[in-house]
This record gives structure tokens, C-alpha cells and sequence, in this order.
């Protein structure tokens, strides 16, 4: 990831509080030739993401067909899961998405928003968007709706 994303994340990361903890696991991506055999580089950019992903924790996948919430909504998703206690994955796929397979596991599918974003910009949205719904169970004032 470029400089700028690392710092972005960082900052976002840090400004939450010690029961949020983020733990980026950012995989390489597999190279794509002149004719790209897109489904199977899904399922395999998928299989490894399972692989990585913490046994144990609640799988949430970012894909564009997935549910639309708005910022006070995911507020209150994220207070479920405080008070659950239980670790959260949240994965962010490749730029051809993710597999069916993947998907099937996910205990939530969740879409940010209509438009397509730069995966970089992405992970920076998403930290910003935990942030302001963290801002909002603790009444503070980053979040001015």
C-alpha cells in the first residue's frame, strides 16, 4: 500500500479506543497476465483470505452487492459487537471480488456504498467509518449529524 495509506489507516486506528483493536492482515495479490483467468484467481485470492482470517471471529465481507447501512446503523452493529465481545474479521477482496464460496461463510455481507473505490481508499473509508460510529456510542463530537 502506498505511504499515505499506511498513515491514514494508522491515524484512524489510533484514535480508537483499546477494545477496538485493529489488526491488518494485507495479502499480495496474484499476478494477472495479459489473458487473466479471473475465476480462478477469485477463488484462490478467496482461499487464501479464509486461511488468514482468525479462527473463531465473526466474518464480515465487503462486497458490492451487500447490505447497505447507513453510519448510525453501523454504530449500531458495532455496539452488538462490543457487547459480544467476540473478534471481528472484515475482509476487503481483490479487485474482481470475492467467491461464492467466501461469501457463504460471511456472517455478513456488507456494501459501502454504490460506487467503486480505489482498494487502498477503501481500508482508509472503512477505519474512518468504525471511528465515527465508535464517535457516536460515546456521544463524541467527531460525529456531527
Amino acid at each position: 500500500m502506498p505511504d499515505w495509506v499506511e498513515l491514514a489507516s494508522n491515524d484512524y486506528s489510533k484514535r480508537l479506543p483499546a477494545e477496538i483493536k485493529v489488526n491488518s492482515i494485507l495479502l499480495p495479490l496474484i499476478k494477472r497476465g495479459k489473458n487473466p483467468d479471473i475465476p480462478r484467481i477469485i477463488r484462490d485470492e478467496s482461499r487464501k483470505i479464509l486461511a488468514a482470517v482468525p479462527k473463531d471471529s465473526l466474518l464480515v465481507v465487503l462486497d458490492v452487492v451487500g447490505k447497505s447501512v447507513t453510519t448510525m446503523k453501523l454504530s449500531s452493529i458495532l455496539e452488538k459487537w462490543l457487547q459480544q465481545g467476540q473478534d471481528i474479521s472484515i475482509v476487503i477482496g481483490g479487485p474482481d471480488g470475492v467467491s461464492e464460496e467466501l461469501l457463504a461463510q460471511a456472517s455478513l455481507k456488507l456494501s459501502l456504498s454504490a460506487l467503486t473505490f480505489p482498494h487502498p481508499l477503501v481500508r482508509i473509508i472503512l477505519l474512518e467509518q468504525i471511528y465515527r460510529a465508535w464517535s457516536i456510542l460515546n456521544n463524541h463530537p467527531y460525529h456531527r449529524a
